[in-house]
């Protein structure tokens, strides 16, 4: 897999769920594209190279810290441990997970849930923390949850920040069925009122609706896809709608990312690549392997993503041999 630096128990462990696999063929990564158990993936491009930040797929108690990992080409992967640790988050105790990356004024943000809050009595939410690399080491950057609460039903984890082309940053987030979009501050520490005075308005695209929101635009529409179904499960998946504003309203148009029992069950809770140089589509998502029914025995994948004629989503197919190389350099 032209993977290197990878060694402990999460590497045993996926590997030995992996083994019989047949090796990819020559210039693809293969899924899962690195070892380990590895779950709801954040795909960036910084610098011409390729970064994918996951959770660290345990039981909530020891979801303590993210790896990340990068490569020039799709296909070879370096991993970058501990690039947040829950110790550099001093309200954090637990359950860290889906991060959203970005960056601004040579900044790098790294967005996260932590502490799996049930209740606005609990102390958790939605976090950021800072860096000078997309390496990190990030830091905490306001020294408590950027979003602490619940808002219109939704629980504050599963974020995703979208930066709009007239260059204003939303944070899409929400659990428990329920999806919100927010108005971040320049310097993300914070939120504020959209122009008709609302702070945090609803968006949630269909009752399918579960968690892991995603935006992005193209040909100036707006794409919102999320994850349906349960994520310990063969039936998780990824839908889309297609809006005019990242405001909405957004009507589900279906599943474009699905378990195939012959590959791979519960396919969910996707990112992007979009290469600009020659406008290719990449969607990054967890799987579990087959045959194993530990929820979190989840690890990351890469396949293909294309659109029809009319900017729809084709369906996506889930495989073992994965991508091609793609590099960013020439």
């Amino acid at each position: 897999m032209g993977f290197r630096n990878l060694l402990g128990g999460a590497l045993l462990a996926a590997l030995t769920s992996t083994a019989a696999l047949a090796a990819p063929p020559p210039g693809h990564a293969g899924n899962p594209v690195f070892p380990g158990w590895y779950a709801d993936p954040e795909a960036a491009i910084f610098n011409d190279t390729y970064w994918i930040y996951p959770t660290t797929s345990l039981k909530y108690a020891e979801q303590r810290g993210f790896d990340a990992f990068s490569s020039p080409d799709l296909v070879h992967w370096t991993k970058h441990a501990d690039v947040l640790d829950i110790k550099d988050i001093p309200w954090a105790k637990k359950a860290l997970w889906a991060p959203a990356l970005v960056e601004k004024d040579g900044k790098y943000y790294f967005f996260f849930a932590a502490n799996d809050i049930q209740s606005d009595k609990e102390l958790g939410g939605i976090g950021v923390a800072v860096a000078d690399k997309p390496e990190g080491p990030f830091r905490d950057l306001i020294g408590k949850p950027l979003i602490g609460a619940f808002h219109n039903g939704a629980q504050p984890i599963d974020q995703f920040v979208f930066h709009d082309d007239d260059g204003t940053w939303y944070m899409i987030y929400g659990g428990w069925k329920h999806a919100n979009i927010v108005k971040l501050k320049p310097d993300f520490t914070g939120v504020e009122p959209m122009a008709d005075g609302t702070v945090f308005k609803e968006i949630t695209p269909a009752p399918e609706y579960v968690e892991g929101p995603l935006m992005f635009k193209r040909n100036g529409k707006y794409y919102f896809m999320w994850s349906e179904g349960g994520w310990t499960g063969p039936d998780y998946s990824v839908a889309y709608a297609i809006g005019d504003s990242p405001l909405g309203p957004f009507k589900r148009i279906g599943k474009i990312l699905e378990q195939d029992p012959k590959v791979a069950t519960g396919a969910g809770h996707n990112s992007v690549f979009h290469v600009a140089k020659d406008d290719s589509w990449y969607i990054v998502y967890h799987r579990h392997p087959l045959g194993d029914t530990n929820g979190n025995h989840r690890q990351t994948s890469i396949e293909h993503m294309y659109f029809d004629k009319d900017g729809k989503i084709l369906p996506v197919k889930i495989t073992n041999e994965g991508v091609k190389a793609n590099p960013l350099r020439p």
